[in-house]
């Protein structure tokens, strides 16, 4: 039997159902190799070679996947069919080669489908081909970039710009896009203008809304209403002034449907519709894609299939008419430069199922439900609507107002889907309008002014940031939602609701690489490295020259930043950011000038914390410290700047509050040689750390409290303030983790609670338990785990049955009935779930030392030991008995 590998165990269990017995499937658990993270791992002085690194994680598979072809000496790469999916396999049968898994004589082939539906499975391997070398190469060149800028620059960071923790080739130009709108918006200054709107009535008495556009007998722009006084003499111009129709003009219009989804579109309707990060959404797609349900979903290509655009005409006229069918179908154009990226759309496989009939997990059937409308829509008539313009005038042409509708005369595509808007804003011509004739004299009801002020640029989304990637030609469909997500885990950038902002580590790492690093950090430059690894997986280009050519000029720009001192560093930025820390005064004194000592001058400094605030220069003599950015006089007056605000002294100890990685906490006295943990307490949310006060400070510096020892066992009972709230510990101390917690109801009882009423609330806790706490007992017990040792049992959950093994909780997929479920299948569980989970991961490894315990002891002959280590097998044997 033909051994097949795909990335994953869901995308094997779908394509097993299609291939059948005759085919051996294995995941690769994706990449099974990587660059090892130390110096060397691409040898600039050796033609770019590339030290490759089996992940710990993926000896396992790699290992299964050679032992299947020790016994089927065959093997069928079926990994995606992108540039990664082609690295994958590359990589795949190198390892295996060196292995010697991969004889002489094994045939290897490639197989892709953009779709895992049986047609297209049976289709792909009845059409194997060789791995695509370019598309390999441009995977190296890519990946060897992205090294030599990370491996290189990101130490040059930590040297010279304290707090920063990485940059990397297209996150730091990514970075940049957020942080220059963040500077677009300080840079704003709103502008006043106002408009005048006027509800009018038709003789018939139906009313409607038109706004001034004419005063004075000249057409108005923006601005030429600045302030109230001049909106109140455009209203009095109106209600002195009788009104009537001047025109009507209809006029027909239509709307067309979207283009089907790529990567970069569906990530931002999902964002826009769902609040989904770009993230998010590729998981889910991802599971989509290998349960068979939607085509590949890493695509720049917006064309369908033929036999597609046949089936979604079909599901239309059967779901909505023949009338929501075009005579002809709609053809869309891909825009993709690069071949490799532009597959199919994606679509469903099947347009006849939509999300109730699949019943799909909550996040999948919303997904699923906008790529089936999306897919059915563009391929459906146009809406026909009918727009109109209705002119008012006075009879001395002095004033004139316009009021814009529509009406949809027949829905068309809107009738499944209309795509959603990034930053929405209302439009009259969306509005009805009554019945109106020329002629028509109006009755004026209300004129009412309004001011507005002009916005500054919108932050970013996850969606809009995208969409200006893909603009700009930055990154690809497949490197979207790692960008994305990299610069937030950075802390370079934090979603607040669904907006970007930049912190102000990110903005110092922007300052630094747009000064010393600029070529590198530019639009143009990396769009023109993306259009160059085109060129090597079109096989226009040799990787190996791409390489080259970056690295000459890349390294002379690293060589040319090794004598920078960090003072010089910090200087640059002050300069480059000082528009934006230290704008003029209005009464044009020095910005940077201390107002504190009125002597030092105000510079920005970096925190160990990696943030960054402005400080005088006559520290310590002078304390002054504002929060980074620009002056805020009420902001300054109450935040916390990155080295803590000083709240007093205590007992000579200064009491300060600061702002950490978990949360406000105060401290009492600073870090020290003699005193490394200084006394600290969380502040709790319902207290604004900005208006602490000393003397709360020092209540939450006087906890745990001790309310005394409990009168029955005489153990101590606490107060104190937790993770989840103010609590009662009844125990030896407040570190013990046995003991009773009891909640107490407000912060204020933790300061105020006595003994009696201590004693009711744990009493209730204990009375409250029942049967909690008490070991839960196994549905079915299956025996020992065969490789590792230790109890593998079947448990019944709040969320349905799963498999337990020491700490290792796995959920059985709801297909497998419990009592049919084989040790097999109970370690694959277990194995997926250590592979999801670091920390389980590393500690897993433990229980391999019981076997090897026995061996060391080898004071008596080895043959009585050999017996007690192949209890193992036994057990495996006696389990798989039981089933």
């Amino acid at each position: 039997m033909p051994v097949v590998v795909v990335e994953s165990p869901a995308k094997a269990k779908t394509i097993n159902k299609y291939l059948g017995d005759n085919f051996t499937v294995l995941a690769s658990y994706g990449h099974v190799r990587d660059l090892p993270p130390k110096d060397g791992s691409v040898d600039t002085e050796n033609e770019f070679d590339m030290k490759w690194e089996i992940a710990s994680d993926s000896k396992k598979h790699v290992k299964a996947i050679a032992d299947a072809l020790a016994n089927d000496n065959e093997l069928i790469l079926a990994t995606d069919p992108d540039r990664e999916g082609e690295a994958i396999s590359w990589h795949l049968q190198e390892a295996l080669t060196k292995r010697k898994s991969i004889k002489k004589d094994t045939p290897v082939s490639r197989v892709v489908f953009n779709q895992i539906t049986k047609k297209a499975v049976t289709d792909a391997m009845a059409n194997p081909r060789q791995v695509d070398m370019p598309l390999v190469e441009a995977y190296l060149a890519r990946r060897a970039l992205d090294y030599l800028v990370g491996f290189n620059l990101s130490p040059v960071l930590w040297r010279k710009l304290p707090g920063a923790k990485s940059a990397g080739r297209v996150q730091s130009v990514t970075l940049r896009i957020i942080v220059e709108r963040e500077m677009e918006i300080e840079a704003f200054r709103n502008r006043e203008y106002w408009s005048v709107k006027a509800l009018m009535a038709t003789p018939r008495g139906q009313e409607f809304e038109a706004r001034l556009v004419t005063l004075a007998g000249k057409k108005l722009d923006r601005f030429d209403l600045g302030n109230a006084t001049q909106a109140e003499m455009a209203v009095q111009a109106i209600t002195s002034r009788a009104l009537t129709v001047t025109s009507v003009e209809a006029k027909p219009a239509s709307r067309n449907p979207s283009a089907p989804f790529m990567t970069s579109t569906l990530q931002q309707e999902a964002s826009r519709k769902f609040g989904m990060g770009a993230r998010q959404t590729m998981s889910t797609a991802q599971r989509l894609y290998e349960a068979g349900h939607i085509t590949y979903m890493r695509t720049d290509g917006i064309d369908m299939a033929p036999e597609a655009v046949t089936m979604a005409r079909d599901a239309i006229k059967d779901r909505y008419g023949v009338e929501y069918v075009p005579d002809a179908p709609r053809i869309y154009k891909n825009k993709a430069k690069n071949a490799q990226e532009a597959h199919e759309c994606v679509r469903p496989t099947d347009m006849t199922k939509d999300a109730p009939s699949l019943k799909l997990e909550s996040d999948q059937a919303k997904l699923y439900d906008l790529i089936w409308k999306r897919t059915l829509a563009c391929q459906m008539e146009s809406a026909r609507l009918e727009r109109t313009t209705v002119e008012i005038g006075s009879k001395d042409e002095q004033v004139g107002l316009r009021a814009t509708g529509q009406v949809v005369l027949f829905d068309g595509f809107l009738r499944v889907y209309e795509e959603g808007r990034d930053d929405v804003v209302v439009d009259d011509d969306d509005k009805r309008l009554p019945q109106i004739t020329q002629g028509d004299a109006m009755d004026k009801r209300s004129v009412t002014p309004e001011q507005h002020f002009t916005q500054p640029p919108p932050r970013y989304t996850e969606a809009t940031l995208v969409k200006r990637m893909e603009e700009l030609g930055i990154g690809r469909p497949s490197t979207y939602a790692s960008i994305v997500t990299t610069i937030q885990d950075r802390e370079y950038v934090r979603k607040d609701g669904n907006r970007l902002i930049p912190e102000d580590k990110g903005r110092l790492v922007t300052a630094f690489l747009e000064n010393y690093f600029r070529k590198y950090v530019g639009y143009d430059f990396t769009a023109d490295l993306e259009d160059q690894l085109d060129k090597v997986s079109a096989a226009d280009a040799d990787y190996k020259d791409v390489l080259k050519r970056f690295w000459r000029d890349f390294s002379a720009a690293i060589a040319e930043t090794a004598d920078l001192r960090i003072t010089e560093v910090l200087e640059k930025i002050n300069e480059v950011l000082e528009p934006h820390l230290f704008p003029p005064l209005d009464d044009g004194g020095d910005p940077r000038l201390c107002p504190n000592c009125e002597a030092g001058r105000l510079s920005m400094r970096t925190a160990r914390s990696g943030g960054a605030f402005i400080g005088c220069s006559n520290y310590p003599e002078c304390r002054y410290t504002r929060p980074f950015g620009p002056p805020d006089p009420e902001a300054e007056a109450s935040a916390i700047p990155p080295d803590g605000k000083l709240l007093g002294k205590d007992g000579g100890d200064e009491i300060r509050v600061f702002k950490g990685r978990f949360g406000p906490y105060v401290q009492r006295g600073a870090v020290t040689e003699e005193n490394k943990k200084p006394q600290r307490q969380s502040v709790p949310k319902d207290w604004p750390a900005e208006e602490l006060e000393l003397e709360r400070a020092l209540m939450l510096l006087s906890l745990p409290r001790e309310i005394g020892p409990h009168p029955e066992d005489g153990i101590m009972v606490w107060s104190n303030i937790g993770r989840y709230g103010p609590y009662l510990k009844h125990a030896e101390s407040t570190s013990e983790r046995g003991g009773t917690n009891a909640n107490l109801e407000s912060l204020d009882e933790v300061f105020t609670v006595g003994m009696n009423r201590a004693v009711q609330l744990l009493a209730e806790k204990v009375a409250s338990r029942g049967g909690r706490g008490k070991a839960a007992k196994p549905i079915r017990e299956m025996g020992e785990h065969p490789d590792l040792g230790g109890a593998v049992n079947i448990m019944e959950g709040k969320y349905g049955p799963y498999v337990k093994w020491e700490k290792v909780n796995a959920t059985i997929p709801k297909e497998v009935e419990p009592a049919d479920l084989t040790m097999e299948r109970a370690v694959e569980l277990i194995e997926e779930k250590l592979a999801k989970s670091p920390a389980k991961r590393k500690a897993a490894p433990k229980k391999k030392a019981a076997p090897k315990k026995k061996p060391a002891a080898k004071k008596k002959p080895a043959a009585k030991k050999k017996p007690a280590a192949k209890k193992k097998p036994a057990a495996k044997k006696v389990a798989a008995e039981k089933e």
